[in-house]
């Protein structure tokens, strides 16, 4: 089974971090969301990535808005249950692996626990592991157990990375060893211009690979604009890379020197990226409008190996559901994800 994969992205309120979170806009006036609505996944929290559980019996949503959380969701009947932070959720540190975590989210940091990029890594016997970009009390990579055994998975957490200054972590793609790649999609340090230069397309940021015995290593040949989603193939020789400011998708090896890089222009601001079923790869962002969260959700496939891009869904802005950062495979139906507003939008 292909490694299930979700990435993060960032789209930001101001343009600059928060000391250690990015916060997302406010989403313009909406209906209510009605859980009757097959449209939509209600109960959401700024749903910016979504991770499907193998099966497809269930999803994991982030919370991109305050305070947060993660968030189950039953495909069959799309309800959504909060399972993380909760009371007496299960933490045991994996201390061999996260050598330098220094221990499970304390109580300020679960107060504000802002979810960003999400990545599954499947597992054996149905238990899989869950990576997890932090805003919020600390900027790191938050790392469970998701034992999907049982008729409700459960999730426990068991280690963390916390990002060296001036990082600002977006997506992450977890690896066997329980290291994993992420992006700087915009650095803590660059101050007020950051963020208005990110939208010019100006390069700000990188890849990170993280092991235990190593830390924090940049990925070379990764500098880019507004680095966003991630995606890697099987055999873990070329990463695919989101470019959000520079409206780009590049293909990258890794472990070749020098690295081989090839670029496309998608021409919006694409932000989360996932395998599709037909091995391609899915990019879901925002595109027809200058303004933060453009006028529409846009979702291309991209074909790994000739970078053909084609178009398959385009949803002007509305007041229920605007700004699609995520989109993944239920069923025959796309479940899109944004970084603002109470719902998953389903296409």
């Amino acid at each position: 089974m292909r490694a299930l994969v979700l990435t993060g992205v960032a789209v930001v309120l101001s343009a600059s971090f928060a000391a250690s979170a990015q916060q997302p806009p406010a989403a313009p006036p909406a209906p209510a969301c009605v859980a009757s609505d097959a449209n939509f996944v209600c109960g959401q929290r700024a749903p910016e990535d979504l991770v499907v559980v193998p099966g497809g019996q269930w999803v994991v949503a982030s919370a991109y808005s305050q305070p947060g959380g993660l968030y189950l969701v039953r495909t069959s009947d799309r309800t959504s249950t909060m399972v993380y932070p909760v009371s007496g959720a299960t933490e045991r540190l994996d201390a061999k692996t996260y050598n330098t975590c220094p221990g499970a989210p304390d109580a300020g940091t679960k107060a504000k626990f802002q979810t960003h990029g999400l990545y599954l890594l499947a597992g054996n016997n149905n238990v899989h592991r869950l990576f997890v970009v932090l805003h919020g009390g600390r900027e790191s990579v938050e790392v469970f157990e998701l034992d999907a055994r049982q008729q409700t998975p459960s999730l426990a957490w068991i280690g963390c990375a916390v990002a060296p200054d001036p990082i600002g972590l977006n997506s992450v793609r977890g690896l066997p060893d329980g290291g994993f790649i992420a992006t700087n999609f915009l650095p803590r340090n660059l101050g007020p211009a950051g963020f208005p230069a990110l939208q010019k397309g100006e390069m700000n940021g990188e890849l990170w690979e993280w092991h235990t015995a190593t830390g924090w290593q940049k990925v070379p040949g990764s500098e880019s604009s507004g680095a966003n989603g991630l995606e890697m193939s099987e055999d873990g020789k070329t990463l695919y890379v989101a470019a959000w400011g520079s409206q780009s998708f590049f293909r990258l090896s890794r472990g070749e020197t020098p690295p081989k890089r090839d670029e496309v222009k998608l021409g919006f601001q694409v932000d989360n990226i996932r395998w599709s079923r037909d091995g391609s790869i899915l990019a879901a962002g925002q595109g027809g409008g200058a303004a933060l969260g453009g006028q529409a959700s846009i979702v291309v496939k991209i074909d790994p190996k000739t970078l053909v891009v084609r178009e398959i869904a385009r949803r002007p802005n509305a007041p229920g559901f605007s700004a699609g950062t995520v989109a993944v495979e239920i069923g025959d139906k796309l479940w899109v994800g944004s970084f603002r507003g109470d719902r998953i939008a389903i296409f």
